[in-house]
């Protein structure tokens, strides 16, 4: 059953055991080069621009730029501010908006070719070069020094936004948000005189604020990243190997498939607390179930299965039993069982790439909507989640609600250390709508509003903060919170996103970036 960014959930087979095994993500051609102006007529120009997975945008640039150096970035930078050219950048192109396909953007800055991964023994820590996806990551990491950062899922991603946004994964609710790993970050700005430059921040130089400000502010909001100086808070960085966390030697899995002909309201709504209830119970960061990791792909009923797709570092004490233990609490009460399919112990790397979500060369259409949850929804919001996966006047097959969870050590850090603010939450939700034909933008972009909308009712249709919700995380951007057609809670999109933090992010948005050189439709405001 191969799990891909196309509504997350693709596919109806049992039979398969195996989630996909991602490819590497599009890069720029070998030979692409930052000296010429890569235009419409070169016929490197299209392959470039169509590099986002997500087909409702595609931009029409001037012009990209492939970045593979300091000096590139920085001579890039400058010409288009010199020419008053409106600028984006584009990491692994999995922004959920058009913050790089926009309209207006003229230059594009690729930074596919900057991939470079090694440890730096001046800043005594790992360099990352922003155009990295995180397979590479992993790989580098584990198979060079044994260690690993807890990021996200999807391989395919690019570290530029999704490190800047905060970043998580299987391993957060054990190691923290990646960001809470983030020693630095070399990056491009432009000041009041329009000159470009590039400065290094970390977290203990004369530049803190901005390096703060990629510890959760979101990418396109500051300048260009070159790269991610990592290096977990604490550690000294005397040697790489103590430097990030130790990744576990090999991973326990287990994957519930639920038969959509089988599932009755009851037991959706008893299996969905029973998740809910389990990771509120157990959400500290020293319980015995802080490497469970287990994502709940809610499918619309017309895909016709769902499936529970769970992981547990197979060196926990009592690993098999915690497993056990945990599937037999999602299933308590429940009067028709999932179909519970045992995958044997496996190395940790292998299985982190079978169980991903899968890059697909042909993107679809898609919007995408999130909230944080510092509790389990209300019975009335899971009761409308159940009307929006069985909306029979709805045909997508390819759209679904995804609950991950999140907390544990995330919530030892106080709100305001990173820019990431929402640092007492158990869960993510994701709602993924996705679709073939621009025909049909009309029809799944008007579900997605109207099930998001039915979930907050009481909140004026966003995750408004209270006793459940916590707002929402940037790396998800949806600018339908930025419209008050959508977003009727009086609350602005960017308390929902930054909550108490924005204020801050704003002083140092118009110190690093006067000019507002770098922004987009979700971006910081300067003060």
């Amino acid at each position: 059953m191969p799990v891909s960014r196309r509504g997350l959930l693709a596919g109806t087979a049992v039979a398969g055991v195996a989630l996909a095994v991602p490819g590497t993500a599009s890069a720029a051609p070998a030979d692409a080069s930052t000296g010429s102006r890569i235009g419409p007529d070169d016929a490197r120009y299209q392959d470039l621009v169509t590099r986002g997975q997500n087909r409702r945008f595609v931009g029409k640039p001037d012009y990209i730029r492939v970045i593979r150096s300091p000096q590139d970035a920085v001579a890039a930078v400058q010409d288009a501010v010199r020419n008053g050219k409106r600028i984006a950048v584009r990491g692994g192109g999995h922004c959920f908006e058009d913050f790089v396909d926009s309209t207006d953007i003229e230059v594009v800055l690729d930074m596919s070719a900057n991939t470079k991964i090694s440890w730096d023994p001046q800043y005594r820590a790992f360099s990352i070069g922003s155009g990295a996806i995180l397979e590479n990551v992993y790989k580098e990491l584990f198979f060079g020094w044994g260690v690993t950062v807890p990021g996200g899922g999807c391989l395919g991603v690019g570290v530029g936004g999704h490190f800047a946004g905060g970043g998580y994964g299987p391993l957060s609710r054990k190691y923290g948000s990646v960001v809470d790993h983030l020693y630095g970050v070399e990056i491009v700005v432009v000041d009041a005189r329009g000159r470009a430059r590039a400065v290094v921040a970390t977290r203990d130089n004369a530049y803190r604020d901005l390096w703060w400000a990629h510890t959760g502010g979101g990418g396109g909001n500051f300048g260009v990243v070159l790269r991610y100086l990592m290096r977990t808070d604490g550690a000294t960085g005397r040697t790489p190997e103590e430097s990030l966390p130790k990744a576990p030697a090999a991973l326990l899995s287990s994957v519930l498939f639920y038969d959509w002909s089988k599932v009755t309201q009851a037991d959706f709504h008893r299996t969905v607390r029973n998740w809910f209830d389990f990771f509120e119970q157990h959400n500290t960061p020293d319980s015995p179930y802080a490497t469970l990791y287990a994502p709940f792909i809610l499918t619309h009923q017309k895909a016709g299965q769902s499936l529970l797709s769970t992981q547990i570092d197979a060196a926990a004490p009592n690993a098999q039993q915690l497993m056990d233990d945990f599937n037999a609490a999602i299933t308590a009460g429940v009067k028709v069982k999932p179909q519970l399919l045992p995958v044997p112990a496996g190395p940790f790397l292998h299985l982190t790439m079978a169980r991903s979500i899968g890059e697909t060369a042909s993107p679809s259409r898609a919007k995408y909507k999130a909230g944080y949850l510092k509790k389990g929804y209300t019975d009335a919001q899971i009761d409308a989640m159940y009307r929006g996966l069985t909306d029979a006047s709805y045909n997508g097959s390819e759209s679904s609600i995804l609950l991950v969870p999140y907390g544990g050590k995330v919530n030892t850090v106080p709100s305001n250390a990173t820019a990431a603010a929402q640092r007492d939450v158990v869960a993510k939700m994701v709602l993924a709508a996705s679709w073939e034909s621009a025909t049909d933008d009309a029809t799944h972009l008007a579900w997605a509003r109207k099930v998001y909308a039915d979930i907050y009712r009481d909140t004026g249709g966003a995750p408004v903060p209270n006793a459940v919700s916590a707002g929402s995380y940037i790396n998800y951007p949806d600018t339908d919170l930025a419209d008050p057609a959508y977003n009727k809670s009086g609350v602005p999109w960017h308390d929902l996103y930054y909550l108490g933090n924005y204020p801050r992010l704003q002083q140092i948005k118009a110190k690093w970036d006067p000019r507002n050189v770098f922004h987009h439709k979700l971006s910081i405001e300067p003060a």
